[in-house]
């Protein structure tokens, strides 16, 4: 029989991975697939949700937390399949906490602190059956640490670099150690297909100038936010061993 072709493999791979990440959820696919034109990904709004999540005793509040993911999810949209391997299902484990917050236990999920702490307590988190909160945001955590590192190699990149490596770079770095192999080579493959700094900018923050210089100078300060943030609630989940939730 006669070899496979490289190509033809990675076509199959990317294939397998599009349908592997979409099958989720269609309704996210869809509107993956049509984002809104008229809304493009706004900087300032991620910046400014994480920041005001920073609260005391070094907790972060889940509801502005929520509020800043929402923007990224536009960014997620906004990118369609090429980073359908973190954004398929944003939208679904947004909505799964937000239903959390606003329900008549909504003062537990409150803050990430408050929710493990309640979940754990009262052993949520081994019922069969139980949608977990901790378990839906730890998912969530590991796609802004990726987002938050391809966006700040973006930010250090010249407007006619490409930006496939740092998504490479970005991706090898975070998720691809929670993903099987099927979802770390269709990532890889549809990394490529990144475009420059300055298309990647103008596709996610429309075609004018003005909008894409004020979203790199708020760029760094979004970064800092985020890195607080993702730090907070990684080391809640490393003080209470909960990495590994399934």
């Amino acid at each position: 029989m006669a070899p496979i072709r490289p190509s033809l493999l990675c076509l199959a791979v990317f294939i397998c991975f599009i349908r592997e990440t979409t099958c989720c959820s269609l309704t996210t696919s869809a509107m993956a697939a049509s984002p809104s034109a008229e809304i493009p990904f706004d900087f300032r709004l991620v910046h400014d949700g994480f920041a005001s999540a920073l609260v005391e005793d070094e907790d972060v509040d889940m509801e502005q937390y929520l509020l800043a993911y929402k923007e990224l999810y536009k960014f997620f949209q906004l990118m369609g399949t090429v980073f359908s391997f973190v954004g398929s299902d944003v939208k679904a484990k947004i909505d799964i906490l937000e239903d959390f917050s606003n329900s008549s236990d909504g003062q537990h999920f409150a803050t990430v602190k408050s929710m493990i702490k309640y979940e754990m307590e009262q052993n949520l988190l081994k019922k069969k059956d139980y949608v977990s909160g901790s378990r839906t945001l730890l998912r969530l955590h590991r796609g802004l640490d990726f987002i938050k590192l391809f966006l700040q190699r973006v930010g250090e990149l010249s407007d006619t670099d490409g930006t496939s490596s740092a998504g490479h770079e970005a991706y090898n770095a975070t998720l691809a150690k929670h993903h099987p192999w099927i979802i770390r080579k269709g990532a890889t493959v549809a990394m490529y297909a990144l475009p420059t700094r300055k298309d990647l900018l103008i596709k996610v923050c429309g075609n004018n100038d003005e909008c894409v210089q004020r979203a790199l100078d708020v760029l760094p300060k979004m970064i800092l936010a985020a890195d607080e943030v993702y730090a907070r609630t990684e080391q809640c989940y490393t003080e209470n061993d909960l990495h590994g939730l399934p």
